[in-house]
């Protein structure tokens, strides 16, 4: 049980929902900030303006899998308030109090440093990204036949990057009947995907590898899919990046180019929001719990 914990849930996208609702059940008082045109509400739960919440007696707070953007606003479907997460707001807290979020960026590494509140990534964990790597291998494949005008069996694909995603990604398009080629950088990468019985290229070959591609998916959250590369492919190519913001694509030359270049961080919460949502809640609960046994061990 979460009883007596009070948390703020800033914004986010219908994961959230799973997430408020998880936490309201084990008795966690919540102050939903960005959220005033959401209907239901537990009990337990308050919808409040961000000028509004006493941040002095808040433990954690809860960010959408984004965090924030670099100016430190934070999404809000479910509002048309603009809501910022800014240094001040967090020198109100508990010095205990600590920062959930998906992924972070410069902005919200410097606030959480300058404030000295412990930021945990979500997304770090291995637990967390290997989940959530299902609905978007999922979301990746209603993509590709949605935008294509031929069956994945059979087709070229390239996958860049085997990371957690990259490497579900590259694995279920084979198994659809794709001929599957993934660009990694180390060495270790590169043998894991031969041992996948994949095909492996060098990302330094990147250029050489896209001639005959009929879908390229990028995982990678550098400008790796360039103007350069995008040259190189054959006009049908379908390019689906699945990098964090801005990604990994130059998607003003690929509409230049007349190539189809879509831009899809967050499909788990698209296609698939309430069991990402799950996921999410499912790990909060456990993190939370421990922190307030490690906050009454130290007293």
């Amino acid at each position: 049980m979460l009883t007596g914990l009070q948390i703020a849930v800033i914004g986010g996208d219908a994961r959230q929902l799973e997430v408020i609702r998880k936490l309201a059940e084990l008795d966690a008082r919540l102050s939903l900030i960005g959220f005033e045109q959401l209907d239901h509400v537990f009990s337990g739960v308050y919808k409040e303006k961000i000028n509004e919440v006493n941040f002095s007696e808040i433990d954690a707070i809860i960010l959408p899998v984004p965090g924030t953007n670099q100016e430190g606003e934070v999404d809000t479907i479910f509002s048309n308030e603009e809501v910022i997460l800014t240094e001040d707001i967090l020198l109100k807290t508990p010095s205990h109090c600590t920062i959930y979020s998906g992924i972070s960026n410069s902005y919200l590494d410097h606030i959480t440093k300058k404030a000295n509140r412990k930021l945990v990534k979500l997304f770090e964990r291995d637990d967390v990204a290997i989940y959530n790597s299902i609905p978007t291998v999922e979301g990746t494949i209603m993509m590709a036949i949605q935008h294509t005008e031929f069956t994945i069996h059979g087709s070229t694909v390239a996958v860049l990057g085997l990371g957690r995603v990259g490497m579900s990604v590259a694995r279920a398009f084979h198994h659809l009947g794709a001929k599957v080629k993934v660009g990694a950088r180390k060495t270790e990468h590169i043998a894991r995907i031969q041992e996948m019985g994949l095909q492996p290229f060098h990302l330094n070959d990147l250029g050489n590898e896209v001639k005959d591609l009929d879908i390229c998916i990028n995982t990678i959250p550098h400008l790796i899919v360039n103007a350069a590369i995008i040259q190189k492919m054959p006009t049908q190519t379908l390019i689906i990046d699945l990098a964090s913001k801005p990604g990994g694509t130059d998607f003003r030359y690929a509409e230049k180019r007349g190539i189809k270049a879509l831009l899809a961080p967050s499909l788990p919460g698209i296609v698939a929001p309430k069991s990402a949502g799950q996921i999410l809640g499912n790990v909060l609960v456990q993190l939370l719990d421990e922190d307030v046994i490690k906050r009454k061990g130290s007293l």
